[in-house]
């Protein structure tokens, strides 16, 4: 009997919807990351992209528990010297929300070109409404 191994041009992608609202985005961001790379699947394989389409709704209403929004920073720099940037979590969720959320995604997936391809197949939005309706997406609730 002989392993089997899944192909790049065999992969089924489907496409998910997960709802944001009310919910810590950590726990939004690993479901989004779990999907992205398929690991729900029973033919999940490290070496393979087999992952799904993720479309996330209500980036805005997400929530960080306990004292993050003030303790919490982005960090970014520039590319000069002395030019590293930070900016308090709470003017974050304020002002890009779907930025936050990208960014607890991003760092649940490799940095490789599967978890480059996986990010491409994120959509983010701030309110309840999607423009991917016509691709039938399926409610992921577990």
């Amino acid at each position: 009997m002989s392993t089997y191994m899944p192909k790049a041009g065999e992969v089924e992608r489907k496409w998910y919807v997960l709802d944001a609202a009310g919910k810590p985005l950590g726990r939004v961001a690993a479901q989004a990351a779990m999907l992205l790379r398929g690991k729900h699947k029973v033919t999940y394989a490290p070496h393979v992209d087999c992952g799904d389409h993720v479309i996330i709704i209500n980036c805005k209403d997400a929530v960080l528990t306990g004292k993050k929004l003030e303790k919490k920073y982005y960090y970014h720099h520039t590319g000069y010297i002395g030019h590293l940037k930070a900016v308090r979590y709470d003017t974050l969720m304020d002002q890009k929300p779907c930025k936050a959320m990208e960014l607890a995604v991003k760092g649940m997936i490799p940095n490789n070109t599967i978890g480059r391809a996986a990010m491409g197949r994120l959509r983010l939005f701030e309110g309840a409404e999607h423009k991917h309706a016509a691709q039938k997406p399926q409610v992921w609730d577990r």
